[in-house]
């Protein structure tokens, strides 16, 4: 099951538990479920967990909208005790992750972070990512995350699929489902494996990566690496770049920083994108692109939003 579709159920359930639904939201909600048989698949699942959790704390039912709040993780690991006793706990910890709940530091659906870290570090996250800090160990269990290491005193960057670490350097990754992508801005960051044995690249001409140089970790060990492409660094800065980019692709990556459905027809997937858009209204980047391309946008929801 797509982590997106437990999510937007996750959304809907939550929208019609608050009470402030609309007629036009059930009737949205209907057609979400009726667009695709996974749609409903995963509704009537969400609906069978918030049963089975319904005498647990709110917060631990629904905390899967999003990311929970600081005051409310204290609630979600007393909860996480009760809620291993549940025969669901394996489904609710794959598509509602269990991990991403308790990590030390969250952003949620369209929110950036920068945080300063020890000896002149710095730490920055990107949309729906959640990250664990140990000392100088950091721990990217979902998302994207920048990391800039000025001194000498090293920090690792653990990561589903190996290690990095960074000294003297600054590096961006991105975690996806089948590995993860490894962007050097400047300076050298050693890669390790699962077995924390130094990688090679693809060919074995080298176990690290050098600033402008990007590669993709996987749990076979790390690919050959490519130039980096400076435009993914816009989201640093609150912008989403592209140059001569296919629509489609365009509005993948902007799907990561709206919350909800998402969709648009088929034929617009080959128009091609040029410009920097802020990504703090991401409403006005699909009224932008509408003007300029020539496509409608129709929103029956904030939450349910189709290109045609």
């Amino acid at each position: 099951m797509s982590r997106d579709v437990a999510r937007a159920a996750a959304q809907w359930l939550a929208l019609l538990e608050s009470g402030a639904a609309t007629e036009r939201d059930h009737v949205a909600l209907q057609h979400w479920r009726d667009s695709h048989p996974q749609h409903e698949q995963t509704w009537q699942k969400a609906q069978s967990l918030r049963q089975r959790f319904s005498g647990l704390p709110q917060a631990l039912a629904m905390a899967s909208l999003d990311r929970p709040q600081p005051g409310r993780r204290a609630v979600l690991k007393r909860a996480l005790g009760v809620a291993a006793l549940v025969p669901a706990t394996w489904l609710l910890s794959r598509q509602l992750p269990i991990d991403v709940w308790r990590a030390d530091l969250h952003t949620a659906t369209g929110e950036r972070k920068r945080l300063p870290l020890a000896n002149g570090a710095s730490l920055q996250l990107n949309t729906a990512t959640a990250v664990d800090v140990i000392e100088r160990r950091i721990r990217l269990v979902e998302g994207e995350l920048a990391l800039n290491v000025p001194g000498t005193a090293a920090m690792t960057v653990q990561t589903r699929y190996g290690e990095l670490k960074v000294s003297q350097a600054e590096v961006c990754v991105r975690q996806f489902a089948s590995g993860c992508r490894v962007s050097v801005l400047k300076g050298v960051v050693e890669v390790r494996d699962l077995n924390g044995q130094l990688a090679t690249l693809q060919g074995g001409q080298q176990a690290s990566l050098k600033a402008g140089q990007q590669a993709s970790l996987k749990a076979g060990g790390l690919g050959q690496w490519v130039p980096f492409d400076v435009l993914q660094l816009g989201w640093r800065e609150g912008v989403l770049a592209a140059q001569n980019q296919p629509l489609g692709d365009f509005l993948r990556e902007l799907e990561r920083y709206r919350p909800g459905v998402l969709r648009w027809d088929p034929r617009l997937e080959g128009l091609r994108v040029t410009g920097s858009f802020r990504l703090d209204d991401t409403d006005r980047i699909l009224n932008l692109l509408a003007s300029t391309l020539g496509f409608e946008v129709h929103a029956r929801t904030r939450y349910w939003v189709t290109l045609s």
